[in-house]
């Protein structure tokens, strides 16, 4: 069945290895192999299907504009459905949030956004190095890769990926005293950054959530310092913690926002970045590519955003929140006092690092046989990590946690 991909296709595949599956039909927070065979989605393409699977008011309207001869792919040429994105963007999620930023279409992908807000915040304060997390995933292309800190991710760079500081993430070691003895130490050895990049969730990282505090001390060094603070929300933005950005919940505004993923509504190329006005400084054609202008992918965008206000998605991913951390404390938890979870929003993690951490993978396992899709992060891989679509439905949602029950509980069992 597999022969083509076996045959054709590169060793670098890894998803098809998990769910060794030929898949042809999704709905919402549903896929379905080509024998028919209905799965569970808590995986949600790695956080890019936010409004799930062929969301039927955001289809309709990419039909819509398929439906005529409206051009398809336009560099940065100004374009009717850019125009509409950007005031929907502006209307309905930058001012409703006083925010003011600036936004610059990336090429398509979140890995070059960042590398984008590097060159950006490099080019503003002169400086080369910058600080990120352990813990951190930024993107693969060098970088960023520079930036992420998973070793086999790493290693497949083969060169040395140089001018990047890490320091201890929320919660491992102390993180805020480190970083103040980076910067007030004239003996620690280490360039003042142009930037600290972070993740306010760590996803890859183990579902590690940054506390309020935490982020609000990162927001007042930054500015004391005059060291850019720049927000990775690729995988946690779009209203995966509750909230359309996943800063909001500690009254923060960073200096630069990283977006992709579910942002283009639709599961379709699109990474922005959001940039405060002072620091928009790059010389027309500075930072480009082709497909920056993928124009499916601001319709969608706009009906995206259209659609998470008007059924307050933010709202519903908080009471469903509270659905799985029930789950988590009364189904989970009591299985095994060596277990933990962490999580907000529709992402969480249950984590087997006391336990085994090999048990997390071999819950994806168990998990796909009966399933159910999810993956690991964290730590040797020792997280499962469940993360939905939003607009999963309650029944779906509670169909999926007794899935991961089972599957928890076959792997204590061996």
């Amino acid at each position: 069945m597999f022969e083509v991909f076996e045959k054709t296709e590169s060793q670098v595949r890894s998803y098809c290895r998990k769910y060794p599956v030929e898949f042809n039909r999704a709905k919402n927070a549903e896929l379905y192999s080509v024998d028919g065979e209905r799965y569970i989605d808590f995986l949600a393409v790695a956080g890019s299907m936010n409004y799930g699977h062929n969301n039927p008011e955001i289809k309709a309207k990419i039909l819509e504009y398929l439906s005529e001869d409206n051009i398809i792919n336009a560099l940065d040429m100004y374009t009717a459905a850019k125009e509409e994105f950007l005031s929907t963007f502006e209307e309905k999620i930058l001012k409703p949030r006083n925010l003011e930023y600036k936004v610059m279409c990336c090429g398509p992908t979140g890995t070059n956004a960042n590398e984008a807000a590097l060159k950006l915040a490099r080019k503003n304060t002169g400086r080369m190095n910058v600080i990120a997390f352990s813990g951190a995933f930024h993107g693969m292309t060098l970088g960023s890769l520079a930036m992420t800190t998973d070793r086999t991710s790493r290693e497949g760079a083969s060169l040395p990926l140089t001018n990047v500081t890490f320091a201890p993430y929320d919660g491992t070691l102390d993180s805020i005293a480190y970083l103040k003895w980076i910067l007030e130490d004239d003996h620690s050895g280490i360039e003042k950054p142009a930037a600290i990049f972070l993740e306010t969730i760590q996803a890859e990282g183990g579902i590690n959530i940054a506390s309020v505090e935490w982020l609000k001390e990162i927001r007042r060094i930054c500015t004391e310092n005059d060291i850019l603070m720049v927000c990775d929300d690729i995988q946690v933005g779009v209203g995966r913690s509750g909230h359309f950005f996943s800063f909001e919940r500690a009254g923060i505004e960073p200096d630069i926002v990283v977006l992709s993923k579910s942002i283009s509504g639709f599961g379709m190329p699109m990474a922005l970045l959001l940039i405060r006005p002072d620091l928009d400084i790059f010389r027309p054609a500075e930072h480009n590519g082709t497909f920056r202008g993928n124009q499916l992918s601001f319709v969608g965008g706009t009906a995206g955003i259209n659609y998470f206000v008007e059924h307050h998605l933010d709202q519903e991913v908080q009471r469903k929140a509270a659905i799985v951390e029930k789950f988590m404390q009364e189904e989970i938890l009591p299985l095994d006092s060596r277990l933990s979870y962490r999580g907000m929003g529709l992402m969480w993690g249950i984590d087997f690092g006391a336990v085994n951490p090999a048990f997390a993978l071999e819950a994806v396992h168990e998990a796909f046989d009966r399933h159910l899709i999810c993956e690991v992060a964290g730590r040797k891989d020792g997280v499962l990590k469940l993360m939905p679509p939003l607009t999963i439905p309650d029944d779906v949602l509670n169909e999926g946690l007794s899935i991961v029950k089972k599957a928890v509980i076959a792997v204590l069992k061996k």
